[in-house]
């Protein structure tokens, strides 16, 4: 039985469809806990109503992100987690706490990565003309919003999209993409060589 920790800043939606999932599919593996950097962090409400273990670690109490980086990872480790997963984790980890869990800490990210990291994606792709958008789940590498693709999501621009609109529809794809990355882990379904992954029954890795 694999354990899971994830790292949350806000409503963790991503987070709360990994433990639905989880729950429902009968996954080989357990949130073991759900970790903020913020007290007020609304996923912590929802973990806690579901069983999950909670914790804070607030980056504001720090006075440098390397002394952040290791209290973070000391509380992570705390629940020997299998598997890390960022779900809306609004802070930039250094390369110290990535390496730490190297092979073993996914992110998404609302964007056709390698276009657009960083923030603002959405903005981003409508200024540049983009015909389609989506989300793109990755192993972390100490380079911000890169790293070895698992699964990526494909959703057509509409005419008139604003990036409310653009945004809402692509994170109903992230909701199902970064469960079933996750599923896939934990069912040990992934292989990652030289900087690519497959997955190994050959199951497609985009959804359209």
């Amino acid at each position: 039985m694999k354990r899971i920790v994830i790292l949350v800043s806000g409503r963790g939606s991503n987070m709360q469809a990994i433990v639905q999932r989880c729950a429902e599919q009968g996954w080989p593996a357990r949130v073991a806990a759900v970790v903020a950097n913020r007290p007020d962090a609304a996923g912590l409400t929802f973990a806690a109503a579901q069983g999950i273990h909670t914790a804070v670690v607030e980056h504001k109490a720090f006075a440098t992100r390397e002394a952040f980086d290791a209290e973070l990872a000391r509380v992570i480790d705390g629940f020997a987690p299998d598997l890390v997963v960022l779900a809306g984790f609004m802070r930039i980890l250094g390369a110290g706490f990535v390496r730490h869990y190297e092979g073993r800490l996914l992110n998404i990210h609302p964007s056709l990565l390698p276009a657009f990291p960083g923030l603002h994606t959405h903005r981003r792709a409508l200024q540049a003309g983009c015909q389609a958008v989506g989300a793109t789940v990755h192993f972390v590498t100490p380079e911000l919003d890169h790293g070895p693709i698992v699964m990526q999501s494909v959703v057509p621009v509409r005419p008139g999209d604003d990036e409310e609109a653009l945004a809402a529809r692509v994170l109903a794809t992230e909701h199902v993409i970064y469960p079933q990355a996750v599923r896939w882990f934990v069912q040990d379904k992934l292989r990652l060589d030289e900087g690519r992954v497959t997955q190994v029954d050959g199951a497609s890795q985009v959804l359209i």
